[in-house]
C-alpha cells in the first residue's frame, strides 16, 4: 500500500466493460514525511473519496485482489480514505485539521 493525495478525477465514458460505473481518481504518491512524489497514478475508486483527501492506494496485482475488482483490469485501486497518520509520536495528517 502507498500512501497518496487525491488530485483530480478522469472521466471516460468508453470504457471497458467490466469497468463500467467504476471512478476513476488522479491521485500523487506521498513518501514517508507526507511530501508529494513527483509520481501520479490513476486508480479505481471504491470508497468515495474526494479531491484533497488522503487516501491508501493498493498497486499492482494487490489492486486486484480488492473485492468486485478481481475480475477487472486496474493496476491500482484507492481501498481506503485516511483520517490520521502519526510518525514517532508525531502527527503527520489529520483529515480534521485540513478543513479548518
Amino acid at each position: 500500500m502507498q500512501l497518496a493525495k487525491v488530485r483530480g478525477t478522469v472521466v471516460s465514458t468508453q470504457k471497458e466493460p467490466s469497468l463500467q460505473g467504476v471512478k476513476f481518481l488522479l491521485v500523487q504518491l506521498l513518501d514517508d514525511q507526507g511530501n508529494p512524489l513527483p509520481k501520479y497514478q490513476v486508480a479505481a475508486d471504491s470508497v468515495g473519496a474526494g479531491v484533497d483527501e488522503w487516501v491508501l492506494v493498493s498497486l499492482g496485482s494487490a489492486a486486484r485482489q480488492v473485492p468486485r475488482r478481481g475480475d477487472r483490469p486496474v493496476d491500482a485501486a484507492v481501498i481506503a480514505i485516511v483520517d490520521t497518520v502519526s510518525v514517532e509520536n508525531r502527527i503527520l495528517y489529520s483529515k480534521k485539521d485540513q478543513y479548518r
